[in-house]
């Protein structure tokens, strides 16, 4: 027999494999199953139905390629399952939460709810708008990205290009430590410095002062990670051509990983978007238009959030649905815009 009859012979040594259809028809018998035994044990809750499916799915899976592919194949069919299980336990809350957010924001969320404030109207009456909020969320978001993206950015410079010895460690430390600040704490620093003991006045700035503190180690962690992808192949190429060291990194560094850094920033402005304890303590609340955040109380969406809600009434709520609405809205573009940016300046590969 020749060599090329042998190679067109199919091979035996493949086990037994279960149909791609299999995991879909054991994931529909598992929930049609978990309905049936919700139903007849009186279980009202939903969550319970889900729970006891995903469980039968794992189990069935299991069981099914231990009959058909043997153990060792099952054993990846279980870690397949538990992945996916997993990730819906993860996504189900998540899509939830929006829908229920779309659903009761939809009611008052219109053009006149996003271009008036609430002036002179009770937080139990009917109208208003989120306009001044979302002024005073912007200015402070703003403000707060002027002063921790450079300090962030020149702080991960130094720890990943220069930084050696005691004093990078020291930086290193209270990094991590400032990290895992609350934010009521940073809104305290600011208060009982800038407002208790400077004797300045509620406003947006002082806002912003603490979202920066909240904001300023996401920058460095998230941009000491992009830099550190850069190969160092690149900088000796530009170091060996007599180029001095702060122009590779301005000219070669930065360039390669503004991507990954433009991402890590627009993550660190959507986490401090949502922050309501330093605006509490801080900005104070204003239902007026204030587009002067050095002077006054101004309001923001997160605030407005949270006093809308207080109010105990159903005009309330609706405002606080919508503007809750408005936050997921502000805080999904910002990351969009993280992943065009990132894909845009992404290194180009292919030949």
């Amino acid at each position: 027999m020749s060599a090329t009859t042998i190679a067109k012979q199919p091979s035996t040594l493949r086990g037994a494999r279960l149909p791609r259809w299999t995991p879909a028809v054991v994931a529909l018998g598992s929930a049609a199953i978990a309905i049936a035994i919700g139903v007849g044990a009186d279980l009202h809750s939903r969550i319970q139905w889900g729970l006891i499916a995903a469980l039968l799915y794992i189990v069935a899976s299991y069981v099914t390629a231990v009959a058909v592919e043997g153990k060792r194949q099952a054993k990846d069919r279980l870690a397949t399952s538990l992945v996916w299980v997993m990730f819906l336990l993860a996504v189900v809350p998540l899509a939830s939460l929006i829908y229920e957010t779309i659903e009761r924001g939809s009611t008052v969320f219109n053009g006149y709810f996003l271009t008036h404030s609430m002036g002179v109207i009770a937080d139990d009456e009917p109208g208003g708008g989120i306009y001044h909020a979302i002024l005073g969320t912007l200015e402070q978001v703003l403000l707060a990205s002027l002063i921790a993206v450079p300090i962030g950015l020149l702080t991960a410079i130094y720890l990943v290009e220069y930084g050696r010895g005691k004093l990078a460690k020291v930086v290193t430390f209270f990094v991590d430590v400032m990290t895992g600040i609350p934010s009521i704490v940073a809104g305290l620093f600011v208060l009982s410095f800038w407002i208790l003991i400077l004797g300045f006045d509620f406003s947006g700035w002082a806002g912003a002062m603490a979202l920066a503190i909240l904001m300023m180690p996401v920058v460095v962690r998230s941009t000491e990670e992009m830099l550190k992808l850069v190969p160092n192949e690149l900088r000796e190429a530009s170091l060996a051509l007599g180029i001095p060291k702060w122009r590779t990194i301005l000219k070669v560094v930065l360039p390669t990983a503004i991507g990954g850094i433009t991402t890590g920033v627009m993550l660190a402005v959507a986490r401090i978007a949502g922050e309501t304890a330093p605006v509490l303590l801080l900005v104070w609340v204003n239902p007026m238009i204030n587009t002067n955040p050095f002077e006054g109380s101004q309001a923001s969406l997160p605030l407005y959030i949270y006093q809308q809600y207080a109010a105990g009434n159903q005009a309330g709520y609706d405002r606080a649905w919508a503007a809750a609405l408005a936050l997921i809205g502000f805080i999904m573009i910002l990351n969009l815009a993280a992943r065009g940016v990132a894909r845009w300046k992404a290194p180009k590969t292919g030949r």
